[in-house]
């Protein structure tokens, strides 16, 4: 079979995406017949049509589906061998960072931090809920995604999860609310919880605590953002239910205490990434510095 020509290769992806001949001639500034005759090139080369008509619309057929599969994929790494050298050739390689917007500071801090002093490298940060941020990273405007949530994984969601730390959960409380040693019974009898929301997976497996145990807590409040979570423990409203990275600072001035750690309860941290053939060095970089490290230890 001859070379692939590239050309009728992109006709055929534009026109794929358009769904409409006459709007995609109209945008690459040529003629409907033109067009056709380019798409038809590429059928005759390829041995299968590649679209049926119906109506005004044309469809993907089976083979186009595999065609365009393949085109996205071409095109793609394209673009990001050009996004790449234009990174190549700045003075400073700028690493953009997406976080969820509920995840621990602290974490997000760890990760980060030894690249934060390079004269090389500008970090970007955004933050943002997990579908935009996936949303990011696969339109290459993210480099990787801090989550405590790993995607789901499968041919249309090329995403790879990287298991960073595992941290334990504790209950957290300022000391005057835990003047003595106490059990987890008797900690929840006492006082009012300051839980996750229900979507977490800490506040799954901490009602399944509870059920197990016998208990039926007093929930103050239930929080998706550990900042805000943070601050309520802080205030005194009531036990915190979180891994003790997120008040890593106030545990150690003393501000809050860790008065006991949760059983079978644990908070995982990945940063998710994409498939690229041209990966961010920044990235690699800093994966070589955290592998075998649990981060905010």
């Amino acid at each position: 079979m001859a070379r692939l020509n590239y050309n009728h290769l992109r006709y055929f992806w534009a026109v794929a995406h358009d769904g409409n001949l006459t709007r995609t001639a109209e945008r690459l500034n040529l003629s409907q017949s033109a067009l056709s005759v380019q798409l038809r090139k590429l059928e005759e080369q390829l041995g299968h049509a590649l679209f049926e008509r119906r109506g005004r619309q044309l469809h993907l057929t089976e083979a186009g589906r595999i065609a365009l599969d393949h085109a996205d994929v071409v095109f793609a790494a394209g673009d990001e061998l050009i996004d790449t050298l234009k990174d190549q050739g700045r003075v400073r390689l700028a690493f953009r960072v997406g976080a969820l917007a509920t995840l621990s500071r602290n974490f997000q801090l760890s990760f980060i931090r030894p690249i934060l002093e390079r004269n090389d490298v500008e970090v970007i940060l955004r933050s943002g809920g997990l579908n935009e941020l996936l949303q990011g990273l696969e339109a290459r405007q993210l480099d990787v995604v801090l989550t405590n949530h790993a995607p789901m994984r499968d041919a249309l969601t090329p995403f790879v999860s990287h298991r960073l730390s595992e941290q334990p959960v504790s209950l957290v409380c300022q000391p005057g609310m835990a003047t003595a040693p106490l059990t987890i019974e008797a900690l929840i009898a006492r006082h009012p919880i300051v839980l996750p929301s229900s979507h977490s997976s800490v506040r799954l497996d901490f009602d399944a605590l509870m059920q197990r145990l016998n208990l039926r807590p007093q929930v103050a409040a239930e929080v998706d953002d550990m900042a805000m979570m943070r601050l309520l423990v802080r205030e005194g409203v009531g036990l915190g239910v979180l891994p003790p990275i997120v008040v890593r600072d106030e545990l150690q001035s003393g501000l809050l205490l860790e008065v006991a750690q949760l059983p079978g309860i644990s908070e995982a941290f990945y940063a998710v990434t994409a498939e690229r053939r041209f990966p961010n060095p920044v990235l690699r970089d800093l994966f070589q510095i955290h592998d075998g490290v649990a981060l905010g230890a």
